[in-house]
């Protein structure tokens, strides 16, 4: 799939090489978990690539200096989607410690595919805020659609959609549904199979990140 300006893919050579690893089957909980903090840490910089700046007086062991420049207005808000979103917001947290941090509780209904919504708790007066929703999968698109329609209804500044591994079909779901938020990944792959998984994919990152599988 062709990268569009919705559409990044962040190829690194480092976030590539770490993604394979993950991908390995015989890869352990430990490891895999590690890769996805590290991969997380390194989307964190393309996602919060265009976050505003502006320049304070400072003194450096060696003399003042003018125009140091700092992050501009309020934190960051980062939202997983539970459960395995938790391993994308822990590395990013390791780049930005002090952004809040929200939780979307979804589940897909492995007959329908469809996502059902369980717990909802995010930080309150978003509307000055970059929201950035993490998920590692985006594979049929429908719980990241559901948990963007939540998340707009809380009407943040701004919205941004984060994950590991992306397949076409999602990324059309997604942007048909929200053609104005910009999705992060490390991958496109090839496509979906018949039960909803990513091909070739890593098998269900919540299993393997917490060892459930």
């Amino acid at each position: 799939m062709t990268e569009s300006a919705q559409t990044i893919v962040v190829r690194h050579p480092l976030v590539q090489h770490k993604l394979t690893l993950m991908r390995r089957k015989e890869t352990p909980v430990a490891e895999f978990r590690r890769l996805l903090k590290e991969i997380s840490m390194l989307l964190a910089y393309e996602a919060t690539r265009d976050l505003g700046v502006t320049h304070t007086e400072i003194e450096t062991p060696v003399q003042k200096m003018a125009d140091a420049p700092v992050l501009d207005g309020k934190k960051l808000v980062l939202v997983g989607i539970l459960r395995a979103g938790l391993g994308i917001v822990d590395g990013m947290l390791e780049i930005v410690p002090s952004a809040r941090v929200g939780h979307i509780g979804m589940y897909r209904n492995h007959e329908t595919l469809e996502p059902v919504e369980y717990f909802f708790k995010v930080p309150g007066k978003l509307h000055d805020r970059t929201v950035i929703v993490c998920d590692p999968m985006l594979a049929t698109g429908n719980s990241a659609v559901a948990a963007i329609d939540r998340m707009k209804r809380a009407k943040p500044g701004a919205l941004k959609f984060v994950c590991l591994l992306a397949c076409p079909e999602g990324i059309k779901t997604f942007h048909d549904a929200h053609p104005d938020v910009p999705v992060y990944t490390a991958a496109v792959d090839e496509r979906l199979n018949e039960k909803g998984y990513i091909i070739p994919g890593l098998g269900d990152a919540g299993d393997r990140l917490f060892g459930t599988r």
